[in-house]
């Protein structure tokens, strides 16, 4: 089960890392004070956060039914 929050040295961020790095982007987006550059790669990077948030979402609502078929067999 993937970890909501990521501990020192492992090699991926949890998922609140990375809604807070995907808010950080949102901001700077809205600022509006990027290059247009810079903003492509802001939103380049959003997606894969997006990608990456949705993911986790997914493997921790596929355990809740586990979770919850578990309890309902015993």
């Amino acid at each position: 089960m993937p970890k909501a929050k990521a501990k020192e040295g492992d090699a991926e961020p949890g998922f609140d890392e990375r809604l807070a790095q995907l808010e950080e982007l949102v901001a700077e987006l809205e600022g509006g004070e990027l290059s247009l550059e810079d903003s492509l790669a802001r939103y380049g990077k959003g997606v894969e956060l997006l990608k990456a948030c949705r993911g986790q979402l997914e493997a921790f609502r596929a355990r809740v039914e586990e979770l919850s078929e578990a309890d309902e067999e015993s």
